[in-house]
């Protein structure tokens, strides 16, 4: 192994290490409710939702490698005040105020409850004494970054595939039953709904904000080169979108062939719980139970662990406060419940996320239009114009007028109305800075 450069193993452990902050408690249950819902159009549903579900996070993790810098320092591309604002929204969303507080009521409601003698289950007793143990892990293993690899991607990742593959392998080697007819919006458009349900994971927003993560992880073992670093990280964001892909598409064909023997679940919560007792009665209870434990753990250290990072960088917090805070903060959220907590975030996720889309997108035409910020900006501006009243519509918040006038953008109606204002708005931005010889700002160069 040359100087400066990691080993395959190591750069395996970093790569375990992603696909376990990933594979959040809301990545096992999307899939297995898609493939129900599928049924005999599962493969071109389970390809739109590869697509967004692991492509795009992908291109994120690769493009953060690429910049060599961090969410704040990939945003300020666009504008120094966009990248404050833009980066502290992305913090408290997918940090403290949903994304964190959501691992450990997830974790106690589909890994908890079905073991808690039913007047603790039904009482908010059982989430207060879940949350404190939970988030009390979370604050030690977050506490030190530096043992972040060692105790995720040698430890935390191995036993979560071990509990998975347990419940998928027997699902696939002896199926439940055949699938159904596919229903809904499967039956004439099952990839492009595939697509969609793969843009809702949020997994995107994820990447920018593990991105810190995995390149302090990267520095730690000693690469300092920062082609080495966006090499390395671009080699490990490939080892979890594998992994990503074979956990999703087994927990798909989970789902569809689920019909005959558990009959139409309401949710993928629901579904995963009888197909585990279905295949190994209360054993299997017990190894799902294990498997959502591990995601939500895994992926709250994450998030905690980012959010210190970031919150030591712009306010006068250290790194172990901020994780005290974190923990604390998020274990206080979490008790709201989780009905709470995705009706008060989903607004906010909804128009943040194309932005993020965007950003990575054009990370990648980067050279191509020599960095300028004005195409950056414009194209933001227009994205932002538009993912702002999905937000609001989201919200429940209808401004008849606008909602009539944006109805006629293509693709509005699918979800993704911004995407032709983002190219219209780069190319506008592109001929407003042609004259412009050079960019001005250091930070759009890419090594």
């Amino acid at each position: 192994m040359k100087p400066g450069k990691l080993s395959t193993k190591d750069v395996l452990v970093i790569g375990l290490m992603l696909f376990a902050l990933f594979l959040g408690a809301g990545n096992l249950i999307f899939p297995p409710a898609l493939g129900q819902a599928a049924g005999d159009h599962l493969w071109p549903a389970i390809i739109g939702f590869l697509i967004t579900g692991v492509g795009l996070p992908l291109l994120g993790v690769v493009a953060v490698g690429l910049s060599g810098n961090d969410l704040q320092g990939f945003a300020n591309r666009v504008h120094p005040t966009f990248s404050i604002i833009f980066t502290f929204v992305m913090y408290l969303a997918i940090g403290p105020l949903f994304g964190i507080p959501r691992t450990g009521t997830v974790a106690y409601e589909i890994g908890a409850t079905p073991f808690l003698p039913e007047a603790m289950a039904g009482s908010s007793a059982g989430l207060v004494i879940y949350t404190i143990v939970f988030f009390g892990i979370t604050y030690w293993l977050s506490l030190n970054p530096s043992k972040l690899v060692d105790r995720i991607g040698k430890l935390l990742t191995p036993m979560l595939i071990v509990v998975l593959g347990m419940l998928l392998i027997k699902a696939i080697i002896n199926p439940m039953g055949t699938p159904q007819a596919a229903q809904g919006d499967y039956v004439d458009g099952p990839f492009f709904k595939g697509f969609l349900e793969g843009y809702l994971t949020m997994d995107t927003i994820a990447a920018l904000v593990f991105g810190i993560v995995i390149i302090n992880a990267i520095k730690e073992k000693g690469v300092t080169n920062r082609t080495e670093i966006a090499k390395t990280a671009t080699k490990a964001g490939f080892v979890a979108a594998l992994g990503l892909a074979l956990v999703y598409l087994s927990l798909g064909y989970l789902g569809a062939t689920s019909i005959d023997a558990i009959g139409p679940a309401d949710n993928g919560g629901e579904l995963l719980t009888s197909a585990a007792y279905y295949l190994y009665g209360t054993f299997g209870n017990v190894v799902l139970a294990l498997a959502i434990t591990f995601a939500c753990l895994t992926t709250s250290v994450g998030l905690v662990s980012s959010c210190a990072s970031f919150f030591e960088k712009v306010l006068p917090l250290s790194y172990k406060t901020s994780v005290l805070i974190l923990s604390i903060f998020s274990a206080f959220i979490a008790n709201k419940g989780l009905t709470e907590l995705i009706k008060f975030s989903i607004p906010i996720l909804v128009a943040i996320y194309p932005l993020a889309i965007v950003l990575i997108a054009l990370s990648f035409l980067h050279n191509m239009f020599k960095g300028r910020s004005e195409v950056y900006a414009f194209s933001l501006l227009f994205t932002g114009i538009v993912s702002i009243v999905d937000g609001l519509k989201a919200a429940n918040i209808q401004i008849e007028g606008i909602n009539q006038l944006f109805s006629k953008l293509p693709l509005f109606e699918l979800g993704v109305g911004w995407f032709v204002p983002a190219i219209v708005g780069a190319i506008i931005g592109f001929i407003i800075s042609f004259n412009k010889s050079e960019p001005t700002n250091e930070l759009k160069k890419v090594s």
